[in-house]
């Protein structure tokens, strides 16, 4: 295996370069992702990134021309490969007793976490004053009272960055593909 790694370090192609990347850039995200969706089983989320890294690698062209982040693209496709393995152990007999299909994720706790990480990366578009607005009162659940007395602030200014972090927070969403 290693003799095989340094003679391809010598030939280093377009293809290796991107995916030398992609695994810089999106490994470490992408498996505390896929953790959450495989009930922390840390072997079979291993195996869900390579197989995803690997299908990115099969794509590499699509990928070279892609504008923007890959990684929506690369959740995804780790998210499709954990509903296929999950849909496919559902459709054999069982072989050993497996871990409870209550550690198993249902699709709607995959999709929470998707928009979860699509509202944080849209969060840190805003500037730190709307974004705190916002989490005191609509993570936190305080009222702009409580939000007011909290960040220092007037009531008005508080609702006030609230409806603007509310606009753009949107705009942002929308850019990301989330309508609605």
């Amino acid at each position: 295996m290693r003799e095989y790694s340094v003679v391809a370090a010598d030939r280093t192609s377009p293809d290796d370069a991107l995916m030398r990347a992609l695994y810089a850039e999106h490994a470490g995200p992408l498996l505390a992702f896929v953790l959450r969706l495989v009930a922390g089983d840390r072997h079979r989320a291993e195996d869900v990134v390579q197989e995803t890294l690997l299908r990115a690698w099969r794509n590499a062209e699509q990928l070279h021309g892609a504008t923007g982040s890959v990684r929506p693209w690369l959740v995804t496709v780790a998210r499709r490969i954990v509903i296929d393995g999950h849909r496919s152990r559902r459709a054999r007999p069982q072989e050993v007793d497996p871990a409870p299909l209550e550690a198993v994720p249902a699709v709607d706790e995959i999709d929470r976490a998707l928009r979860m990480m699509t509202i944080s990366d849209a969060l840190g578009d805003l500037t730190e004053p709307h974004r705190e607005a916002l989490i005191e009162t609509y993570f936190k659940g305080r009222t702009v009272n409580e939000a007011a007395e909290a960040l220092r602030i007037p009531p008005g200014t508080v609702r006030s960055r609230v409806f603007y972090a509310l606009r753009s927070l949107k705009l942002s969403l929308e850019e990301r593909g989330v309508t609605e």
